[in-house]
């Protein structure tokens, strides 16, 4: 097989941004979830700038507990996190986004090299450029693209371990499968390195509701910005005063739901598709599922990772796990 040509982070940043801009996936997965059930789109295209920029604001939010919790774990055990898995790693973060947690761990972990992963390229590039002035002497080769499907990073450092980071509990946003998929591919991808990931915890319905129920309507702004990216890009039509901000914990499924209801008959125009959207009906756009310790551990165990450490807060809101990937594949 041949090795892949390694790129200037120029060059890569502008093959990679043009790769973005052809996924034809935002168009074929809004008419799928318009034209018939179960009316429902992945929380992905939430993640355009203006989308990135909400979720950092939402991040900032008295009720949204996540963010601060897990920084906190982050800041208090850098020092215990490196000394477990080591210095001088090819530092990957999925969905990195505002590359802030990163932050707390790079005088610990001393990378080599930081390559950060985000669907949104502007957002990166921003971010990728503030990192890279705050630290001269560490290399930031941003991707762009969708970390959940196959990802082409630049070739291995001799003698660098590759660490994945995956902070925020993205992974609740998957489906179960998607769980398991997501944890196989980066098993691979980190062979003879390891997950730093973040995972929210099962709690009290009333925090949870709270979190993405927020009293500035942030949340809602987030929610709603998907029809908004829709009628920047797509040419839709949709009236964003037409849809109410639905967001519930279902504890059946050790969830939280997020959905936009029609808040009346209505008829949206998409690529040249008139639907019709009845009152009441719901676009589910987002899941955030809850884990345990002892299940997330078994999950990554069936995904091949060894599972090690775990760091959480006093009041056991949030956890970060240390996943040891396999040797070889």
């Amino acid at each position: 097989m041949m090795t892949p040509p390694v790129l200037t982070p120029a060059a890569l940043r502008a093959v990679t941004e043009s790769e973005v801009a052809r996924e034809p996936g935002f168009l074929q997965d809004l008419q799928r979830a318009l034209a018939a059930p179960p009316h429902a789109i992945s929380p992905k295209y939430f993640y355009d700038a203006e989308g990135s920029r909400l979720f950092d604001r939402i991040c900032g939010l008295p009720e949204y507990y996540p963010t601060r919790t897990e920084r906190s774990i982050l800041a208090m055990y850098a020092g215990d996190i490196a000394q477990e898995i080591g210095t001088g790693c090819d530092l990957v973060e999925f969905g990195a986004g505002s590359c802030s947690k990163v932050r707390l761990l790079l005088d610990a972990l001393r990378p080599r090299r930081y390559l950060p992963i985000d669907i949104s390229a502007e957002h990166l590039e921003q971010s990728a450029a503030e990192l890279e002035r705050e630290h001269p002497g560490l290399l930031v080769l941003p991707v762009a693209g969708d970390y959940t499907k196959t990802v082409h990073l630049p070739p291995r450092l001799a003698g660098a371990p590759r660490l994945g980071f995956f902070p925020g509990s993205t992974i609740g946003n998957f489906t179960p499968a998607e769980w398991l998929q997501f944890l196989r591919m980066a098993a691979r991808l980190l062979r003879g390195g390891g997950l730093l990931l973040g995972a929210d915890l099962v709690k009290d319905p009333a925090v949870l509701h709270a979190a993405y129920n927020d009293a500035q309507g942030v949340t809602a702004a987030f929610n709603l910005n998907l029809l908004a990216r829709a009628n920047r890009e797509l040419g839709a039509d949709f009236d964003l005063d037409a849809f109410w901000h639905s967001s519930f914990y279902n504890a059946a499924e050790g969830r939280i739901e997020m959905h936009l209801v029609s808040r009346r008959h209505q008829r949206v125009s998409l690529d040249g598709e008139t639907y019709e959207l009845e009152e009441g009906l719901a676009i589910h756009t987002e899941n955030s599922y809850k884990f345990t310790i002892a299940g997330l551990r078994r999950l990554a165990e069936q995904a091949g990772f060894r599972p090690g450490a775990v760091w959480t807060d006093p009041r056991r809101l949030f956890s970060v796990h240390w996943l040891r990937a396999p040797e070889r594949e």
